[in-house]
């Protein structure tokens, strides 16, 4: 047999849902694993998002749609954009993919040549560089500070002639730290300085706590430059729907629609009259679901800081990330076989030494967890 691909043979799986997968086969054999390894919204889908899926299923919107998306979803992110994140959008300027993870890949096909460089921040989530390596690209890392989480002038020793794109992710899966105005403006001056291309990953920016979201595009001629990518299924609860977006100069759409129409051809076409009613609907849900989280996250911290634990700053989605004494793998392994509670190792979010826990689980599961983790150790 000839050899399959060099290039996909050199991307690692996916760590968090290989520990998800891990937690749920324990759970078949019995075992009452807490899962805290995958970031899913324990709530459902708010009932008029569902009803706006069921109501276009029973009037036969069950064939194809336009590829880009449903003229009536491009408006609603169009409108939503330009009122919320503050930078100017035309239904021009959207494709919908099926989920922000699809949108950033075919981002990356789009906008990467082989051997151009795309800088990761760390700790960064585990598929930003698998989408540059399949897209022909080679990534550069780059640590924020360690305490505060924010950017400073060692950026700029990362940016070189080969420098294409900026990945930034606020608020930031694994860290759950909202960049500040200070650390998206050093992005955006360098953007604009050397002539580079940003990627602004925002589908957690709605789960922010006592600080500021800003979109990268917002700054200065930003919006000129930067593909921002964003979703349904945090702030909605819409994991399972597979429905994001990305938001991005006409030329940088266009290519991204190439690839989308030879892939995935679409996003399903009842599906996206959810996300309609997901935008164009009452608020409030998402107003809840976020104070929950909040309930949450002053909890599960509060807890950890009792046990000694030194935590990131926790001020946006649904993670505390925890440092920890020796290796991270070793102990999110005692943790999942001893004490039954599935954590993903900070190593496969280039941050060994730290562990990710997701707290979009009931409070009653949150309480049993942190009850596990304090005895095991």
């Amino acid at each position: 047999m000839k050899p399959l691909s060099a290039k996909i043979a050199g991307v690692t799986e996916s760590a968090t849902i290989a520990i998800s997968n891990k937690a749920k086969a324990m759970q078949r054999q019995g075992i009452d694993v807490i899962s805290m390894s995958i970031g899913e919204p324990d709530f459902a889908t708010p009932q008029h998002i569902t009803d706006a899926c069921i109501d276009a299923l029973k009037r036969g919107e069950t064939h194809y749609a336009p590829s880009s998306g449903i003229p009536e979803l491009l408006n609603a992110v169009s409108e939503k954009i330009t009122k919320e994140n503050r930078f100017p959008c035309t239904p021009q300027q959207v494709i919908v993919a099926c989920g922000a993870k699809d949108a950033i890949y075919e981002a990356m096909e789009a906008v990467l040549n082989p051997g151009d460089e795309t800088i990761i921040l760390t700790p960064a989530w585990v598929s930003y560089e698998p989408c540059v390596q399949i897209a022909g690209g080679k990534t550069v890392k780059h640590a924020v500070n360690q305490k505060s989480f924010q950017l400073d002038d060692s950026l700029l020793e990362r940016v070189n002639k080969k420098t294409k794109m900026i990945v930034v992710n606020s608020p930031s899966n694994p860290s759950g730290a909202v960049l500040d105005k200070k650390s998206l403006q050093l992005v955006a001056d360098l953007c604009e300085d050397h002539d580079i291309y940003a990627m602004s990953d925002e589908i957690y920016e709605k789960m922010v706590y006592g600080k500021e979201h800003i979109s990268l595009a917002s700054l200065g001629d930003m919006a000129q430059r930067t593909i921002t990518i964003n979703g349904f299924s945090k702030a909605y609860a819409m994991t399972g729907w597979r429905l994001g977006y990305a938001v991005a100069p006409k030329e940088i759409i266009a290519e991204m629609s190439k690839v989308q129409q030879h892939s995935i051809s679409q996003v399903t076409t009842f599906a996206m009259y959810g996300g309609v009613a997901a935008l164009k609907g009452d608020q409030s849900c998402v107003e809840e679901m976020r104070k929950e989280f909040d309930r949450r996250r002053k909890y599960v911290i509060g807890e950890l800081m009792k046990m000694g634990y030194e935590t990131a700053p926790a001020d946006g989605a649904f993670y505390a990330f925890v440092k920890v004494n020796g290796d991270d793998v070793d102990v999110a392994s005692r943790w999942l076989d001893k004490g039954h509670v599935a954590a993903t190792p900070g190593a496969a979010f280039d941050a060994p030494g730290w562990i990710r826990l997701s707290y979009a689980t009931s409070m009653d599961r949150l309480k049993e967890a942190m009850d596990r983790i304090k005895r095991v150790g």
